[in-house]
């Protein structure tokens, strides 16, 4: 964010915002009181905080009313909804509300990256290039958006999972201090458990993540059961080898106790075949993994030229009953918002076209 623009609340811990107070002159315990309020309302509510005579004030007068505005908001039949934020720069970033089985409960997708370096050849994110990196509070901002946008919808945010744009540990740092300010009971208090990390298999993240003993889950989008192919989907796949990947897989699962999910988009005549799904279930072999299917939302051409499309009805199921033959845990995500820009990076893109032309 421009060094110039004042910050947001969500770009502040509440150690920074004590020290800030503390500069003003005030007691630096008002600020985990302004922080909790300022989650819990999704902004600040001074009638009910009763802060200190001058403090309002100066908040007012010193803080950027938000980290992010509301840009573009798109809403399914199917209740999903998806946001398109402008931060301070000018830049855009997607998040997503998706309803839950249960109709007071949803799930939120967030973004931590403008854009992707990571150039999977079938998401509409690499289309636009890497930018760079969200900040904490850019990616909080996103957070009490989907907790407004599912009040709204009479449901409670209760999930939220990093998979939007752009590799979550390749921006770690970032990441971290927004899970924590999300998850953290005096700030955000959706829970550790209630968040996960998905990468495309970024080894040394997934360490560094396990390092340090967060209680969140794990999510690695693998995509193909052998190397040459995920290469040609993820050349992120280039540099580290499936063995590789699911060996930093369970480091992980053996800190936590709980199964890592694999990701697994199923297109047509690429990776959906029985002898993927059989290769697929070699390459687990017995680790209570849970594998993740998912149909493919069409984004048109590739980078490379390619049109992928989704798997057929009966493919994806055959492919699915194979790996549960082979005594695996596999289940499919449900499709969100085919009537819309669902896809990762799509409305984006869109939106920047429109802008452009």
């Amino acid at each position: 964010m421009d060094s110039h623009v004042n910050r947001a609340l969500s770009d502040f811990s509440a150690t920074d915002l004590g020290q800030t107070f503390t500069a003003w002159g005030f007691k630096p315990s008002h600020a985990t009181r302004v922080l909790r309020a300022f989650y819990e309302n999704g902004g600040l509510d001074e009638s009910s905080l009763k802060l200190p005579h001058g403090l309002a004030e100066r908040l007012r007068r010193e803080l950027a009313p938000a980290a992010a505005s509301l840009a573009v908001r798109q809403v399914a039949e199917d209740g999903t909804a998806k946001l398109l934020l402008r931060l301070a720069d000018g830049r855009t970033v997607e998040t997503v509300l998706m309803p839950g089985f249960r109709d007071d409960r949803a799930a939120g997708c967030l973004s931590s990256q403008v854009g992707c370096a990571m150039g999977c050849d079938f998401c509409a994110t690499t289309k636009t290039g890497f930018e760079r990196n969200l900040t904490a509070g850019e990616m909080v901002e996103q957070f009490l958006a989907l907790r407004r946008e599912a009040r709204a919808a009479g449901r409670r945010l209760q999930t939220v999972v990093f998979m939007g744009m752009g590799e979550p540990l390749l921006n770690l740092d970032a990441v971290l201090e927004a899970v924590h300010r999300i998850a953290a009971n005096p700030l955000g208090a959706l829970g550790w458990r209630q968040v996960t990390i998905s990468t495309v298999g970024i080894v040394p993240g997934i360490d560094a993540l396990t390092a340090t003993g967060l209680k969140v889950h794990l999510a690695v989008s693998l995509h193909a059961p052998d190397d040459a192919t995920r290469a040609r989907l993820l050349p992120a796949g280039k540099r580290f080898a499936i063995a590789d990947i699911l060996a930093a897989a369970d480091r992980f699962q053996a800190s936590r106790g709980r199964p890592v999910t694999i990701q697994y988009c199923l297109l047509k005549g690429v990776n959906d075949s029985l002898d993927h799904a059989r290769t697929l279930a070699a390459v687990l072999g017995p680790r209570r993994m849970h594998i993740n299917l998912l149909r493919y939302n069409p984004t048109g051409l590739s980078l490379r030229g390619v049109a992928y499309e989704p798997s057929a009805e009966g493919t994806a199921e055959a492919f699915a009953a194979e790996l549960r033959t082979n005594g695996l845990v596999a289940h499919f995500r449900r499709s969100r918002g085919p009537d819309i820009d669902a896809a990762c990076g799509q409305l984006r893109e869109r939106e920047a076209a429109t802008r452009g032309s």
